[in-house]
């Protein structure tokens, strides 16, 4: 995981479908950027946003659909 310390400079982010549906609280990821997919919190776009390798992004994501509730 690394860090983008200015996610303006990343372009086409878009809402997480499974974020708060009266836009308070969302999580935006972005397309775009070679090999990373950058997350960020929408409340403060012009702050730094996290970039997950795509196999550690797709490995969370499986995790969280298909993982253990114990």
């Amino acid at each position: 995981m690394a860090t983008i310390p200015d996610s303006t400079a990343v372009t086409g982010w878009r809402k997480s479908s499974y974020s708060n549906g009266d836009g308070a609280d969302c999580v935006e990821v972005a397309d775009g950027v070679p090999g990373l997919l950058p997350v960020r919190d929408s409340k403060n776009p012009q702050g730094p946003a996290l970039a997950f390798s795509t196999g550690a992004w797709t490995a969370f994501v499986n995790e969280v659909k298909h993982g253990d509730d114990s």
